[in-house]
């Protein structure tokens, strides 16, 4: 059996739609915010060493990358839908998604902000922090 690995930023870019350049500062400010309310959100449930990172200039595919862990699969799967609850919310779409098939991780691609939810023991195997050792930590304790 084929062991599934998650790409480095976690997208699946042959089926992703272009990335328009922005011109205003205001649409940077709400994906900005969507961030840090979804980094939030997986605190608040609970998700441990919740980290958001700020990547624009060193990805051409996304600004922010949310990395989490969780303890169960349920958890991962009940963060992964309020996520996506989250994101209808405040009107961004959810432009990919994926996993393991065993929800060991748990990827949510909503274009600007890619999530990562894994389970300990994958989180540490992948460490996709070591891969985004450059990106900019970003605030987003209350």
């Amino acid at each position: 059996m084929m062991q599934h690995s998650p790409n480095p930023e976690g997208v699946d870019s042959s089926h992703r739609p272009p990335r328009t350049p922005r011109h205003d500062g205001s649409e940077d400010a709400t994906i900005r915010t969507f961030a840090i309310e979804a980094a939030r959100l997986c605190n608040d449930r609970h998700a441990e060493d919740v980290r958001l990172l700020d990547v624009r200039g060193l990805s051409s595919l996304t600004d922010y990358i949310i990395i989490a862990s969780g303890t169960s699969d349920r958890q991962l799967e009940a963060i992964a839908g309020e996520l996506d609850d989250l994101a209808r919310e405040a009107g961004m779409t959810r432009v990919g998604r994926d996993g393991d098939g065993q929800v060991r991780w748990v990827v949510r691609d909503y274009l600007d902000i890619v999530i990562h939810l894994f389970e300990p023991e994958t989180r540490a195997f992948y460490d996709i922090e070591m891969m985004w050792g450059d990106g900019e930590p970003v605030s987003w304790q209350r």
